[in-house]
């Protein structure tokens, strides 16, 4: 069976769907999924569905939604799974195990990429966080109407995608991988106009290929943006780094020194 949170919401097995196509359900077996092999409250369900406006029926409605949801998994899935949605006292229980799921597969991955990180080994680290990032497969619960209580979920998933992303990235300019990054980088840092270790990795990566006016010219942006939007300068870290870039200095040129420069 596959779960998936990491972009539009699954639930299949051998490739038939239990994911409800009505909106309601469909966010219902969402944020319990978010919560799979926990109880959760009938009365944080409504909120997550109706917020602070619930119908007066809100209750009953819940429970045609646990019903719905159960029909569809055992037309999709099979009599075998009837008690994978169950009842508990004063809420809801999805149960499953927890490896189907892609956000704990992710997690998984992500903590092996940052172990083998602190022990030295770049190559294994960057596989790992690549392989956790290619678990993604758009943005978190893309085809959901994510309610109040499952929008913290979605904001944690996506930083720490955006972390993991740059560790591996990082792990990837200390194996002298920067001509390879050079578009990731640049449409990272349009994306992500005033994100600074984006923009320090994408000017590392710029200075080792020999493009030193354009890693200026991307501190430059940035620091346009910054003044512009937030009103501040580029951080020390960001300044240091663009002196090292003016002065050409060594360090920029060794894999090793990319993490004093880049890393956060």
């Amino acid at each position: 069976m596959d779960m998936g949170v990491l972009g539009s919401l699954v639930l299949e097995n051998n490739g038939n769907s239990a994911v409800p196509s009505a909106p309601k359900p469909r966010q219902l077996l969402a944020f319990l999924m978010l919560h799979l092999n926990e109880v959760v409250r009938g009365s944080q369900c409504i909120t997550e569905l109706w917020a602070d406006r619930p119908p007066k029926s809100a209750v009953s409605t819940l429970q045609t939604y646990v019903l719905h949801i159960r029909q569809v998994i055992r037309g999709a899935l099979g009599p075998e799974h009837d008690g994978m949605l169950a009842t508990r006292s004063q809420g809801y229980q999805l149960t499953a195990d927890p490896a189907a799921l892609d956000r704990t597969r992710f997690t998984a991955l992500a903590r092996l990429g940052r172990a083998a990180a602190a022990a030295g080994d770049d190559a294994r680290s960057a596989d790992l966080f690549a392989q956790a990032l290619g678990l993604w497969r758009g943005p978190a619960l893309a085809d959901v109407q994510v309610g109040q209580l499952s929008a913290a979920h979605v904001v944690d998933l996506e930083e720490t995608r955006r972390g993991v992303l740059e560790r591996r990235i990082e792990a990837d300019l200390t194996l002298g991988r920067h001509q390879r990054l050079l578009d990731e980088l640049s449409a990272l840092t349009t994306l992500h106009p005033r994100h600074e270790n984006l923009h320090a990795q994408y000017m590392l990566a710029l200075y080792r290929c020999g493009h030193r006016a354009a890693a200026l010219a991307v501190f430059g942006q940035l620091r346009d943006v910054l003044g512009e939007s937030l009103g501040i300068e580029p951080s020390p870290r960001m300044q240091r780094l663009n002196s090292a870039v003016l002065a050409s200095d060594p360090i920029l040129d060794a894999p090793a020194g990319s993490g004093s420069l880049t890393r956060t």
